[in-house]
Formats: structure tokens, sequence, C-alpha cells
């Protein structure tokens, strides 16, 4: 643009202001001041003049190429839509089978699995420490059986699976690649996801087994084999989801999110790999919440900046490296018990600004997510809201339509200016790891949330049915777990165990101990173990006991 069109530009902005406060005298604004969910303020009106330093070429480009701000793919979603990945895990692997197998029906395209609570801190079904939990809130995986029984009559050539696990991710990694291989399905085939990100769990969702040091060595051991043997496997997926859900404000989410990439980045790289031989298998998970333009703006500014950070800190040299390729999430913290069914609604906008900020993998809330699992009538119109979003609104048909908008150009070059502030922050800090030690994010975090919760109870910010138009609802069918579940899955274990060969069980978690005790990838041992029958619970005991424990703090 010209500074003769500029100048034109600020010449009619001094003209709108009179035409502004003419209108304001007679209709006052709805607010003294307007900000997204996240607090960041927004002009009335956005002009050129917002965006006059944007240069095509090297702050947006084209779809498929650097910086990626406009998408990963050359074609997007005109080629391939996004896979639709419905969360699911509930009661014992039967149940949850039984939903996939549903899923797939209504034209899931892609498997998501939730563990319950004794799974993701690695104790068995019969742990005093899973009294209470097994199957509540997610599916209870033991052993290599209930992994057999979890992807019975699932092809695992022909379908991809993300499982949300953390501290003992290599152990259910190892479980689904010994699946795999029981259905003639070589582990260079398999593809799907481990979450296996420690660092956010220090930092949010606190699902912890290790200290930090420890959960990322088994991090890196993870990455190092797949690279090696199970290379379309994405190693990590690097996860913002549970940062937000926490509290964080969208700046937040990225900055905390993109800054436990880097960590995991250097870890890879201290460890002796080729940052393009491991970089193309990392995988990022984002919120999508309830602020339409602030989180199509988010993810923009996360495919620039991860772009930046690995072509230009760490050197990489192949396009895959630089691409972010992300799943997305509707934001579970947005829906409301109160008023239920508007939690489609949420969800729908949430769905599409996932959409327009360009995802590869989207997971739908069901809204009765904020009672309990969801039942399968609920989870049925979350998978229908994006089916109809993919082949009846038009929004998929094409590439970053938003683009040049004044307004959401200004927001992502705001957004990931901001969030760069706090990733030069942590960097003067020694790093994430360093970072987390002192509290730095949790601090952030649980002040963005305090601030919010304020804004909601002052009325500032409105949920519809909870602090503006209240109304009574009658009660919603949710999901409740049939105790035998829980008795089945503890005869199971028992049986598992009895039937074993005990000696090669003990004889593989030894093999375990001692490589853990020097710097040998453990991955090949844990595989052997889980072919074994050893359980989940018996493989995290000996890293429990080699690499101690970790306890949260509590910061907040």
């Amino acid at each position: 643009m010209s500074k003769d069109d500029l100048t034109r530009i600020r010449q009619g902005r001094r003209l709108r202001k009179r035409d502004l406060e003419e209108a304001e005298s007679k209709v006052p604004p709805r607010s003294h001041r307007f900000s997204t969910v996240s607090d960041l303020e927004i002009e009335a009106l956005y002009t050129p003049e917002d965006v006059k330093d944007l240069d095509y070429s090297r702050d947006l480009g084209f779809p498929g190429r650097y910086p990626f701000t406009r998408g990963i793919h050359p074609s997007m979603y005109r080629g391939r839509l996004w896979t639709m990945r419905m969360f699911s895990g509930l009661g014992g692997p039967e149940e949850t089978n039984r939903r996939f197998k549903y899923l797939l029906e209504q034209g899931e395209t892609g498997l998501s699995v939730a563990f319950h609570f004794p799974t993701l801190m690695g104790y068995d079904s019969d742990s005093p420490m899973a009294r209470g939990e097994v199957g509540k809130c997610g599916v209870a995986v033991d052993t290599l059986r209930d992994m057999e029984i979890l992807l019975d009559g699932i092809a695992l050539d022909r379908v991809t699976t993300s499982m949300t696990i953390n501290p003992p991710a290599s152990i259910l990694l190892a479980m689904y690649i010994v699946v795999a291989e029981k259905q003639g399905v070589d582990r260079r085939q398999i593809s799907g996801t481990i979450q296996n990100d420690m660092l956010k769990e220090f930092i949010a969702q606190k699902t912890l087994m290790l200290p930090p040091g420890p959960s990322i060595r088994l991090i890196v051991d993870t990455v190092e084999f797949c690279t090696r043997e199970v290379p379309c496997w994405n190693t990590i997926s690097v996860s913002g989801y549970h940062i937000r859900e926490a509290g964080a404000t969208a700046v937040q989410e990225l900055a905390f999110t993109l800054a436990d990439g880097i960590a995991y980045v250097e870890a890879c790289i201290e460890r002796g790999l080729g940052v393009d031989d491991f970089a193309p298998r990392l995988s990022f998970f984002f919120d999508s919440h309830i602020d339409f333009f602030e989180e199509i703006s988010k993810l923009r500014a996360a495919r620039r900046m991860w772009a930046k950070i690995m072509k230009d800190r760490f050197g990489a040299r192949n396009p895959r490296s630089w691409m972010l390729r992300f799943h997305t999430q509707t934001a579970g913290v947005s829906l409301t018990a109160q008023q239920p069914y508007n939690n489609v609604v949420r969800t729908t906008v949430e769905a599409m600004a996932a959409v327009l900020g360009g995802t590869q993998s989207l997971h739908t809330n069901a809204l009765d997510e904020t009672y309990a699992i969801p039942t399968e009538e609920a989870a049925f119109i979350a998978l229908r809201t994006q089916q109809i979003l993919a082949e009846e609104t038009g929004i998929a048909n094409t590439i970053d339509p938003l683009a040049g908008s004044y307004f959401v150009e200004a927001l992502t070059n705001r957004i990931e200016h901001d969030a760069w502030q706090y990733i030069g922050k942590i960097d003067k800090m020694g790093g994430m790891v360093r970072a987390i030690e002192r509290g730095y994010p949790q601090a952030e975090i649980a002040e963005s949330a305090y601030r919010y919760q304020q804004q909601i109870d002052r009325g500032e910010k409105t949920l519809i049915g909870v602090n503006r138009y209240v109304t009574e609802h009658p009660p919603i069918h949710t999901w409740h777990m049939d105790p035998a579940i829980e008795k089945r899955q503890l005869e199971r274990l028992r049986a598992v165990k009895e039937a074993r060969d005990a000696a090669l069980v003990e004889a593989c978690l030894r093999k375990i101990r001692d490589a853990a005790l020097t710097k040998e990838n453990l991955m090949p041992y844990i595989i052997d173990a889980v072919r074994a029958y050893a359980t989940v619970q018996e493989i995290c005991d000996v890293f429990r006991e080699v690499f101690g424990t970790y306890r949260d703090p509590g910061m907040f």
C-alpha cells in the first residue's frame, strides 16, 4: 500500500471519529471496553493502517510453504478433510471397543483413547490407589490383554490412533506395537500419536509420576526409538490444551506450548539425534475456545512461530520440520452444566474456529461432558457437528478465507508478538524446565484464571445460562458406569497374572531396571515386558524405584 493510500486512510479515520462520536451520542456503546475472552483489547474498527507493515511473502505466503501461516498443505481441505477423532474411553476395554466401532460406523475417521486415572498415573486397577477410579474417566488398561480387547476387530494398518497418555506413554505405545504385530501389521506401517508431553503435566494437568529429568529421558527414548523403528508414528503431541483448560490465556497457551516444544527439541538434539530426522514427527494439540477470531488468529500465529523456531533457532533444513501439524479439541472448560444444550452451539462455534484456523484433526466435545463421559447419543451429535461443518457449510472449500482481514491479521500479529515476549522470558530463565521449577508458567496461569473468574463474577464477561438469561433446566440423561465393569477388570487382571510366565516377567523387569541405570534406550525392553504381560504398574514401579517420584509443590 502506498504512502498516499495510507494518508487518505488517516484522513478518513479523522472523519470516522467525528461520525462515531455523533453516533455514540445517540446510542452509547454496550461496554466501555471490548476485549477477547483472553482480555486482549479490541478496537471498534480495523483498517489497512493496522497491518501496514504486513509483507505477504514474509508473513503469510502460500499454503504449503514457509512460514505456513495459511496452512501446511497446498490444497488443505479441498484435498482431504481433517481427521474426525472423538475422544473415547469408558469403563473397560469392551465398552470402549464398542464405542470405537459405533463411531467408525457413523463416519469417524480416527480413534482417540482416553485412559482412566490409574493408568494415567501408572497404577493397575487392583492398586489401593485405584480404588473408586476404575473405568470412571476413561478406559482401564492394565496389561496387553486389555489392549488386545480394546483394539479387537480394528485394522491398525488402516486407522490412526491417538492415545492421551503421558507418564506411562512408552508402555502404552509398546502395547500398541505388540497388538499390531499380532494382527500381522509391521510396526513401520502403524500410524498415530502418543501425547507423551510431561512438561505440560508439571504446568497444568498434574498427572505426575517421575521428576522432570527422567520424564524427559523417557520421552526422548520414545522419539529415538520411533524415529528408527516406527517412522509413521507421531512421537509427541505437545499440548497446549490442558494449559488453556487450566485457565491460561490464548497467548499463554501458545507461548508455553511452543516453549515446551523447544525444550523437547533441545533434549533430542542433546541425545545426538539429527533435527530433521525427528522434527517432522512432532505434533501439537491446541484448545479451541469460544472467542472465534482470537482462536483462528492463535492457530495461524502458531504455525508461523514454529516455522521460524525450527528454521532459524534449530537450523532445520527439511520443510517438513518447519510445519506445525496439530490436533484441536473444542474447549471443555467453556461448557456449562446449566442449560446443557447451549453446549452444542458453543462446540459448533469452536469447531468452526479450529477449521478456519487450519487444524489437521478435530475432537468436538459432547454436550454432556461437563457432567460425565459422553453418552452415545451426545457423542453422535458432536460427531455430526463436524460432519455438517465439513460437508454442508462450505467453510472447507477455500483455504484460510479470513487472510487479509485487517482484524484477523492484526490480531495474529498481536498474539505472535505477545507470545514471543513470554518465550524470551523463559529463555532468560534457562529454558522451560527451569521456568517450571521456578513456578513461572504455573503462576502466570493461576493469575489469568483468577482474573477471568472475576470478570465472570462481575458480569464483565457473559456466560449464557450462568450469569445471564438464567433459567432452570430439567436434568439430562448422563452416562453411569456399571459396577460390574470394575469387578470384571479385577478378575481379568488376576487371571492374566496367574496365567503368564512369572519368571519371564521378572526377568524382563530386571532388564528394564538395569537399562534404566544406564543411558540405554528403554523401549526394546519395555516391548519385551508388555509382550510377557507385565502390567503397567509393574513397569512404572521400576521407573519409580530407579528415578524417584515427583510431588507437585501445590502452587495452585
